[in-house]
């Protein structure tokens, strides 16, 4: 699931320049003869839980090769974390290594936040058959940030920078289907253009404020 997302687009011209190192860790390697990846919970309830040994073994190994110093972060997709934000990706984009371990079924042995600093994260309020959809949602935010992947011009004026949303954007032909482009965009007059993308901006993060508010 995970090689389209780490071999197109921007997201793939970083890891093709150096800029990032991707690795991906299946669970079934880590296995040993007649193991199971995971088993019904004690105490009873339906569906199956991750078993922390497997997952133990395979950030044992990633940590073992870690710097002691390095700056990193461990997550796992989950439903009961915070919602992952804009500010979540610009923080791990300065990491030196972000493991991210992708939740299933009714959850992960909890041991294994007792064991590692794991930190759980939500991509919002909804259930997913699996976390790795969540992880390449993550990975990619994050990994756009990367110092280098897209130029910095063009990371200012997007959405959720600095707080605000991208504003309306257009392009040719300036009418279709009798809908006009706004004429200030095309006066020529970029004093006015940059006022009226940053009132535009700020109409957007109201509108969706009070959106959100709305039972």
């Amino acid at each position: 699931m995970f090689a389209p997302v780490i071999g197109l687009s921007i997201v793939g011209r970083a890891v093709e320049r150096g800029l990032v190192d991707v690795r991906t860790h299946h669970l079934l390697d880590a296995l040993e003869r007649g193991e199971r990846a995971d088993e019904r919970p004690y105490g009873g309830g339906p569906g199956m839980v991750l078993r922390v040994e497997p997952l133990a073994r395979i950030l044992d190994g990633i940590l073992a090769e870690a710097r002691p110093d390095e700056r990193r972060r461990i997550v796992l997709t989950s439903a009961s974390g915070p919602t992952f934000r804009q500010s979540d990706a610009a923080a791990w984009s300065a990491l030196d290594r972000l493991v991210l371990i992708c939740g299933h079924y009714e959850g992960v042995d909890e041991r294994l936040a007792a064991l590692y600093p794991v930190e759980e994260v939500s991509l919002g309020e909804f259930v997913l058959t699996g976390g790795e959809i969540a992880a390449m949602a993550f990975l990619d935010a994050t990994m756009r940030l990367v110092p280098g992947a897209i130029e910095p011009e063009s990371l200012a004026a997007e959405s959720w920078t600095a707080g605000e949303l991208d504003h309306p954007a257009y392009t040719r032909p300036p009418t279709f289907r009798g809908v006009d482009v706004p004429p200030v965009l095309l006066s020529g007059d970029h004093r006015k253009i940059a006022e009226w993308r940053r009132e535009e901006s700020r109409r957007r993060a109201i509108a969706r404020k009070n959106r959100n508010r709305t039972p």
